[in-house]
């Protein structure tokens, strides 16, 4: 077999069971425990989690302080900011909307607060709405401009017959249709192998592709790795590959002109979801006025050969 390399970074040690190391989506597959929590870990976890994520956290916390000064008021007396209706409840809606008012520096006119301790409270909560304000504006500015590629991979490994040859295939396009800049691509081949006690271990194999770089990728790459006589899979017959506990690591960088600087971005492929003999369908072709065209839903479409 092919001669190993070193760990890429992973761990040379697996399980029967072992999981893949790198998710669908480009994170690590790892599960943290006992990890301490800073205000730098919730800052990173704003920063990268869903948009609907964000909005519903920046709602939440909205509510939670707009309720805490609203109880405040409630209990040292609603007629200090709106005439009490008698009802509990009310009172707090109205303490809640004067609320709303102060921490977004509003102030309609309908409420305002008299006497002292009600002007220090009103007072404090203004500055704690313009931190808060503060805060999240930082999380938008940080949510758009951290540098992020955006590269769609097929869903498909292939194994089929190419130029003579058993080879390995994927795809790969631009996610938001930006001409990719000098794209270039590592591959490594992780097989999870028992040794004579049955012990698991990690190997590591680095996959000689047929292109690891072009020069710009304005439609669909399909990237192949030739089973050759330099290939670690070249022991192994077409039908024994989806058998191995095996994944390919894949790291793509390019230079994006939106961000100005090189970006990078982590997939993985498992051997078990091989498809043989198919063929990836063409996902671009020229309209009648000669215009190139990319349908982005035709990524994973494959055919039988």
């Amino acid at each position: 077999m092919t001669a190993k390399v070193k760990d890429p970074g992973v761990g040379k040690s697996s399980t029967k069971k072992a999981k893949r190391f790198i998710n669908p989506d480009g994170s690590f597959n790892v599960k943290h425990i006992n990890r301490g929590e800073t205000f730098t870990n919730s800052y990173d976890y704003l920063i990268n989690i869903s948009w609907t994520k964000f909005f519903l956290w920046v709602l939440l916390g909205y509510l939670i302080i707009n309720s805490f000064f609203a109880i405040i008021y409630t209990f040292f007396g609603i007629a200090e900011i709106a005439e009490p209706s008698g009802n509990v409840f009310k009172d707090f809606l109205n303490a809640f909307f004067f609320s709303a008012q102060t921490i977004t520096t509003v102030g309609y006119g309908a409420m305002s607060p008299k006497g002292m301790l009600f002007g220090v409270i009103s007072s404090l909560e203004a500055l704690v709405g313009l931190l808060s304000f503060s805060f999240v504006t930082g999380l938008l500015y940080g949510r758009f401009s951290k540098p992020q590629a955006n590269i769609k991979f097929s869903n498909n490994l292939i194994l089929r017959n190419h130029n003579g040859k058993d080879s390995i295939m994927f795809r790969l396009m631009s996610k938001n249709g930006k001409v990719m800049i000098k794209p270039r691509i590592e591959a490594t081949l992780v097989l999870s192998l028992p040794d004579a006690n049955n012990q698991y271990s990690n190997n590591f194999y680095s996959l000689k592709l047929e292109r690891s770089a072009i020069t710009y990728l304005p439609t669909t790459w399909t990237v192949v790795h030739v089973i050759d006589e330099k290939s670690p899979l070249k022991d192994y017959n077409t039908r024994e590959i989806d058998k191995l506990h095996g994944e390919i690591l894949i790291l793509i960088s390019y230079y994006d002109e939106s961000f100005a600087q090189e970006v990078h971005q982590a997939h993985s492929f498992v051997l078990k979801n091989l498809k043989f003999n198919n063929r990836f369908t063409p996902a671009f072709y020229y309209d009648e006025e000669g215009y190139t065209v990319l349908d982005h839903s035709k990524l994973d479409e494959t055919e039988e050969l």
